[in-house]
């Protein structure tokens, strides 16, 4: 991987994994492009999303903190499991579980199968009618002091619903908070604190398997620093913007992107400019 396809495929992943638009189609679909009809893998998408985590964490660094605090405190009985902040500690493990659970059932389909691009244009089509359908008619009367453990599991499941690349991390657990009727921006900042276990857990497992299988010195690790670098800047300014565009507007023009982006897929598909089932490229290594 050289150094333009690293930064290009950084400043995708980072403008992308936050909208709910799918980053890990984005990825699959300029990386291609840029490698010759070579996917650039699912386990080079997951160690660049640790750039986007990182950015979460520190955009949440104050509400994280307070959170883990009360959250163990509550563990050894200093402060009740009904505080706000422990609940939504247990509420966070609790929504990890699924994506835990299927990701490491579903592991060797998810990086071969799943990562046709036609199931990413039927996913990206299919989920951009589900978040319009929600944004529509929801009732946003919630917020997160109303989080509950079904309510929880639930935006579990649905984000678990992004292992199949063209769902969106953020827009399956996005829709999923709107169909239950919480606001737009507590249904987003529960999705981004959500992301954060599984993200991490995600791509430290792949950075550890890089590792294990070719040693560090077999792994190019300029180019990958830097998408992992540039994808951490461009999230952090991404997760801003969007909180505050949330609060005043729909998420009417990203279906309409979705949609198009659909539509743009299947036309690159069937004119044959990439490939349904790429050949995949070693994650991190030149």
């Amino acid at each position: 991987m050289g150094w333009v396809e690293a930064l290009v495929l950084g400043l995708v992943q980072g403008l992308t994994e936050f909208l709910p638009i799918s980053s890990s189609a984005h990825v699959s679909i300029v990386g291609q492009l840029l490698f010759d009809g070579r996917d650039p893998g699912a386990a080079f998408t997951a160690i660049i999303q640790l750039g986007t985590e990182a950015a979460v964490v520190v955009y949440f660094w104050r509400d994280i903190v307070r959170i883990v605090r009360q959250w163990a405190l509550s563990l050894v009985g200093r402060v009740p499991r009904s505080d706000p902040d422990a609940r939504m500690g247990w509420l966070v493990i609790l929504g990890s579980i699924p994506i835990g659970v299927l990701g490491l059932l579903f592991q060797d389909q998810i990086e071969t199968q799943l990562r046709n691009l036609w199931i990413t244009a039927v996913m990206l089509a299919v989920f951009g009618v589900l978040l319009g359908v929600a944004d529509a008619r929801a009732s946003t009367r919630k917020d997160l002091s109303d989080l509950s453990v079904r309510d929880g599991l639930l935006y579990g499941f649905a984000q678990a619903l992004a292992l199949v690349p063209g769902v969106s991390r953020s827009g399956g657990t996005i829709t999923a908070g709107l169909l239950l009727g919480y606001r737009r921006e507590a249904a987003a900042r529960y999705a981004f604190l959500l992301a954060i276990p599984a993200v991490v857990a995600s791509g430290g497992f792949q950075l550890v398997s890089e590792l294990g299988e070719g040693g560090a010195a077999s792994v190019d690790w300029g180019p990958t620093v830097l998408a992992t670098a540039i994808s951490f800047g461009v999230g952090l300014a991404v997760i801003a913007w969007l909180l505050r565009f949330i609060s005043t507007h729909t998420f009417r023009g990203f279906v309409v992107y979705r949609l198009a982006l659909a539509a743009v897929l299947a036309v690159l598909l069937l004119t044959g400019v990439v490939d349904a089932a790429p050949v995949v490229a070693p994650a991190v290594q030149p």
